[in-house]
């Protein structure tokens, strides 16, 4: 009996756990969000300073730690210095993007691509375009406006909002309404006005809001006074949002590519600082006595040393018998090889899963071959596709509607248009790697002529240049016009 007493004195009892009530306070708003990647993307170390020491949380200690909100000791100097790396790569991949696009094409009806052409140019599209991306970047998302104003073109205009400047409205998770928001000054009144432009799918409507969120009438701004709500039954639309990434922080809205990655630029930072003041502290000091310190010419007074150059540090002279006052020269020892490894580790974190040091044109390892750096090109790769693929659904869409715009205006039919943005490639293999590749599927017989010349020389060349490149290929084959390709197509000849 007492066996079975302890035996159930030791039996394990898991009592299932509580629920328990957990608050998390939010460090920023999405517009305090938006403001801090601005300053990341201007690269001005001492906006960043300013940013980091005027903001306060709840849980202070978190931005007190960082390297841009720190505060030296009294009387002592803390050289900051700003890499620029977080505007560097948006610029870059900006310019990967645009470098890479052919062009926008009307492809039905054909007629309509002259007007497109013509509306691109006089809004200078791709110059927009281009900022479109790098602002999409910074800041996560933002919405493109159609409007019109024949104060200022014949043409409809096309703007890009970033997201500081766009709200979305959804209904059952799709959106609804995009607001857009600018802000007015009018001369002699002391406060600024924001304009709200209310755009759905067939109505855009316009309100006026003071600094205190009060509502007021659009005549407070002379400008505005004759916006009137404006409606349509045709089916297009004026606004069009855009973003590469969702954001897990602000539910439907887009994700900046610096998100998470700010502490990083700061490590960053950090490293870099750190080793310009090593760099700085280890200059060459000299040892003088004061017997042997440098004389003013004028006064003969000793010159003090200087903090900066540490050329000289004076020392009491030895007034014994036998002493000799001597200069003494120290180089103290810095950790190159440790400062290093900081330096290419933070590097890392700022760029992982975002861009390859090598397209960056850093080289981190110094021995890598041309194959290996494609290798790492990979991960450029892979962001530039994203963002293309945003675009090859954006761009269309807004070509078709912009063209709707232009109908409407001037009173045409609306037409169901097709548009087409295409990309070239990037990161190709060198042309004597496409040249051993394709020869080694054309003798294998998986790859007839045209096939070949076209993914040799794909958009390089012309379409006439292409065929005339193939009927060569085939006289020297001894394949006639019509035939089919003999069994043994021999070497391939590029």
């Amino acid at each position: 009996m007492g066996g079975i007493k302890d035996l159930i004195r030791k039996w394990l009892d898991i009592r299932p756990a509580e629920d328990q009530h957990i608050t998390i306070d939010a460090d920023m708003t999405h517009h305090d969000a938006c403001f801090e990647y601005q300053l990341w993307y201007r690269g001005s170390a001492a906006e960043l300073e300013q940013f980091y020491k005027s903001i306060t949380t709840i849980h202070d200690d978190t931005i007190r730690s960082k390297f841009w909100a720190a505060i030296p000791s009294q009387g002592n100097r803390l050289r900051k210095i700003h890499s620029g790396l977080p505007g560097l790569m948006v610029d870059i991949i900006t310019s990967i993007i645009m470098s890479d696009m052919n062009g926008v094409e009307v492809t039905d009806p054909d007629a309509l691509n002259d007007t497109w052409l013509a509306i691109a140019e006089d809004n200078k599209f791709n110059d927009i375009l281009e900022q479109a991306i790098s602002d999409t970047l910074v800041e996560g998302d933002g919405a493109w406006k159609i409007s019109f104003d024949k104060e200022v073109s014949d043409y409809p205009i096309i703007e890009f909002y970033p997201a500081s400047r766009v709200e979305f409205k959804k209904k059952r998770g799709r959106i609804e309404t995009i607001i857009f928001t600018t802000r007015y000054h009018v001369e002699g009144v002391h406060k600024a006005f924001y304009l709200e432009e209310h755009y759905s799918k067939n109505k855009i409507e316009y309100k006026l809001f003071d600094e205190m969120g009060n509502e007021v009438a659009l005549s407070n701004v002379p400008e505005l006074k004759d916006l009137q709500t404006i409606t349509w039954t045709d089916d297009f639309v004026m606004a069009i949002p855009m973003m590469f990434y969702k954001s897990a922080r602000f539910k439907g809205r887009g994700r900046s590519i610096f998100d998470r990655k700010t502490d990083s630029f700061d490590a960053y930072d950090e490293s870099i600082s750190q080793w310009q003041d090593a760099l700085r502290l280890g200059r060459v000091k000299t040892y003088i006595p004061e017997t042997l310190i440098p004389k003013n010419p004028e006064n003969g007074k000793p010159i003090p040393p200087n903090p900066f150059d540490n050329q000289f540090i004076a020392l009491n002279g030895n007034l014994s018998e036998d002493s000799k006052d001597k200069i003494t020269v120290e180089a103290p020892n810095i950790n190159y090889d440790g400062l290093l490894k900081t330096y290419v580790n933070t590097l890392d974190m700022c760029l992982q899963g975002i861009l390859s040091p090598s397209t960056l044109g850093i080289d981190v390892k110094k021995l890598d071959n041309a194959e290996a750096q494609r290798e790492k090109e990979k991960v450029t790769l892979y962001t530039r596709n994203k963002i293309i693929d945003v675009l090859n659904d954006v761009i269309p869409d807004l070509v078709k509607n912009v063209l709707a715009v232009y109908a409407a205006l001037y009173d045409m039919a609306v037409e169901n248009t097709e548009a087409v943005v295409t990309f070239g490639e990037y990161a190709n293999p060198s042309f004597e790697a496409q040249v051993e590749t394709l020869g080694k599927a054309v003798n294998s017989h998986l790859m007839s002529t045209e096939t070949q010349v076209e993914e040799l020389w794909g958009d390089t060349k012309d379409e006439e240049w292409k065929k005339e490149e193939v009927e060569r290929i085939k006289a020297e084959k001894g394949i006639t016009s019509g035939g089919d390709e003999p069994p043994d197509l021999g070497e391939f000849t590029a």
